[in-house]
């Protein structure tokens, strides 16, 4: 029973890869526009809720940190890392302004927005892609299943050919990985 199980995550894993490498979205031109706008003294913001939360961590510590190089630190910031702001938001205006209000404090033109949503209907993730505009962010959104209300909203989409969550989060943590790799290898190679 077990060995069915496992089995079945990964022929599952297997399959959505494949359906992922022949739609092949244009992850180059994403890495592109963080690297102009990083290049250009901007940063990028990244919000998600629940696993793609995770995923905004996991982006913004590949670059902060490092990736694969030694350099230096890029700024991207996850927006939910100020507890203290994310509860305060929550209760005096809505949830769904909770990444907004941060947008809204601190994006300036030319940086970067990242939504993360597997279904792209995440209001929250939602209104901080109007902010972002209003900001004169460029928008990028990761997703899954059809795209969601993200689809008309971003400037980029990455969307999963996928229905079931894991496999989404799983190629989100792919993306992530590639996007990480092209924006060091590509500002840190002399």
């Amino acid at each position: 029973m077990m060995k069915e199980i496992i089995k079945s995550h990964i022929e599952a894993h297997i399959d959505t890869v494949r359906k992922f490498v022949n739609e092949m979205p244009d992850i180059e031109g994403v890495a592109v526009l963080c690297v102009e706008a990083l290049r250009s003294g901007n940063k990028v913001l990244v919000a998600g809720n629940g696993g793609s939360v995770a995923d905004a961590h996991h982006f913004a510590a590949e670059l902060v940190g490092r990736f694969r190089k030694e350099r230096r630190a890029l700024p991207v910031l996850a927006l939910d890392i100020n507890p203290s702001a994310v509860t305060a938001i929550s209760n005096d205006y809505a949830f769904r302004q909770v990444f907004a209000r941060q947008v809204e404090a601190l994006a300036k033109p030319g940086d970067v927005f990242f939504g993360i949503s597997t279904s792209g209907n995440s209001e929250n993730v939602l209104e901080a892609i109007k902010a972002a505009r209003q900001a004169g962010c460029k928008v990028v959104g990761l997703t899954g299943r059809s795209g969601g209300s993200m689809k008309e909203m971003c400037d980029f989409l990455i969307n999963i050919p996928a229905e079931d969550t894991p496999r989404i989060q799983e190629m989100h943590a792919l993306v992530i990985h590639t996007l990480s790799d092209l924006i060091e290898s590509t500002l840190f190679t002399p």
